[in-house]
């Protein structure tokens, strides 16, 4: 569904190589001529549109760079500006960058449980660039992390810790301290309701065919999915996540990492990281997020079985203290059958299971998500030969403009046999373009909202097509997020069914 995008939406990879900034056309026009330099360059000058392999070095601004992946140049890639292709090597002089940053700012606690912490801070600035932030407890080191926001976990409850944060550059140079924070965890003797959806209803988990919250109450999570991070990644800020929790209401952020088309396969490293990066934003916001492995061309998910176990084993390791994570193994698989789809499912559970034993996990129907009917299929292949495995949910997908009753009858069976959270549609056609139909997609999320089945609307992005919430140059120029002024129509009527107030049950 919903698929090929232009090579001019590709060159926007930088959305992932600089963690979703691009950088900004005055940036662009003022580092395209590096200021003049008393410096003899030890290495031909950096030019854009040139290809670049790895290894090699070049001259920027006075200052020598190596090349750390294969890529062609473009202006707004300089250098500086672009830890994950370049790192400094010196300057042309000879020396070596021993300029540490600054300190982050701002240091601040912006939520707990009983065994976390969340933190957020200011980011740092530094002559070269900022690579990562360190995170300390009490004076030790506990983790890194590459942006702005990062979650402490395994803490004990009703206990008062100490947090700073230092920024670090490609040079291995650290800043000074930022400023000390507290924070309490809260009671361990049971769940505390909160504010956000994720304090509210705290782990999730499949009580027969619902998702359930802490309470063991179904609930209903409606939010947005990402376009594929790497050609939209640019358009997940942090203030674009501010508006998507606190303008739009919404519950949960799915985090769509393309396996093919440019994403993980390129730079298995940049793409995980950023993840992590994302999830922490989801976090700090008190979302839930939705980690999918957004496998499409090939359409058999054991393809990337291989790449899924190391991805996921990661992520799981990493994030298992959290409460807020859902695991999405396969986005659309696709001319394959449901017992291929069954048998990468109980290959990679068992693995992610190893490092996380509670968090919900999602699994993508065959036929692109459409339990078997696009492919000629329907449910009864998934009813009589399910995924053996505890705590997991089926997926559903749908757009409107193109799939109409046969669709929406076969969800309203399949609901009442099997435990479905709809992880992708839209109001448009199945390409994500087109003329959207809202009349059917409200048959789609009444019946949805009858049967508390938790849905992902396709795609906060400014995507040239109908399916992309925002406006052309949304995202290039960092919102307006909130309010409807840079909305296609798709846009405002799904942020209007997001912000209609949840009613998560708490007792």
């Amino acid at each position: 569904m919903r698929r090929p995008l232009s090579t001019l939406l590709a060159g926007t990879l930088l959305a992932a190589l600089g963690f979703g900034l691009v950088p900004s056309t005055a940036l662009a026009a003022t580092e395209a001529t590096p200021a003049a330099s008393t410096s003899v360059a030890a290495h031909q000058a950096w030019q854009p549109n040139t290809p670049y392999t790895v290894g090699t070095r070049v001259s920027y601004g006075g200052k020598d760079y190596e090349c750390l992946q294969s890529h062609t140049s473009l202006t707004g890639w300089e250098p500086p500006s672009t830890p994950a292709l370049w790192k400094p090597v010196g300057d042309s002089g000879g020396g070596t960058d021993t300029t540490a940053p600054t300190a982050p700012g701002n240091l601040r606690a912006t939520g707990t449980t009983s065994a976390t912490v969340s933190l957020a801070w200011n980011a740092a600035t530094d002559n070269v660039g900022v690579t990562g932030y360190v995170i300390y407890r009490d004076g030790t080191q506990v983790a890194t992390a590459s942006g702005t926001t990062y979650t402490v976990g395994g803490l004990a409850a009703s206990t008062a810790y100490g947090f700073t944060v230092r920024a670090r550059d490609a040079a291995g140079n650290l800043s000074p301290a930022s400023n000390a924070v507290r924070a309490t965890t809260q009671n361990g003797g049971g769940p505390q309701p909160g504010t956000t959806p994720a304090e509210i209803n705290g782990r999730l988990k499949v009580c027969g065919l619902k998702l359930c919250n802490q309470y063991g109450r179904p609930v209903q999570l409606r939010g947005m999915s990402s376009h594929g991070l790497q050609w939209y990644s640019h358009c997940l800020t942090n203030a674009s996540l501010d508006a998507l929790a606190g303008d739009w209401n919404a519950d949960v952020l799915r985090i769509s990492l393309y396996v093919q088309e440019g994403g993980y396969e390129t730079n298995p490293r940049m793409f995980t990281d950023r993840v992590h990066q994302l999830i922490e934003m989801a976090t700090a916001r008190g979302m839930y997020a939705l980690v999918d492995w957004h496998q499409l061309t090939p359409g058999d998910p054991n393809h990337n079985l291989a790449a899924a176990k190391t991805f996921f084993t990661e992520i799981a390791q990493r994030h298992r203290d959290k409460t807020n994570l859902l695991y999405d193994i396969a986005n659309e698989p696709n001319n394959v059958s449901w017992s291929r789809v069954k048998s990468y499912a109980e290959q990679l559970i068992p693995v992610i299971r190893a490092q996380d034993p509670a968090t919900p996990i999602l699994v993508g129907t065959h036929g692109w998500g459409s339990l078997g009917i696009s492919d000629g299929r329907d449910e009864t292949d998934i009813i009589n030969n399910p995924v053996q495995a505890a705590n997991i949910m089926y997926t559903f997908h749908f757009y409107a403009a193109s799939h109409g009753q046969e669709y929406l009858s076969a969800l309203d069976r399949a609901s009442d046999r099997i435990p479905i959270f709809v992880t992708e549609f839209g109001t448009q056609e199945a390409s994500g373009d087109g003329p959207d139909n809202f009349g059917r997609a409200q048959q789609y999320l009444d019946l949805l909202g009858a049967k508390k089945i938790s849905w992902v609307n396709w795609n906060f992005s400014d995507d040239g097509r109908s399916g992309a919430v925002f406006k052309a140059g949304t995202c290039n120029g960092n919102g307006p997020w909130a309010g409807t002024g840079s909305l296609k129509p798709a846009g405002i009527w799904i942020r209007d069914r997001i912000r209609t107030p949840d009613t998560f049950p708490t007792s």
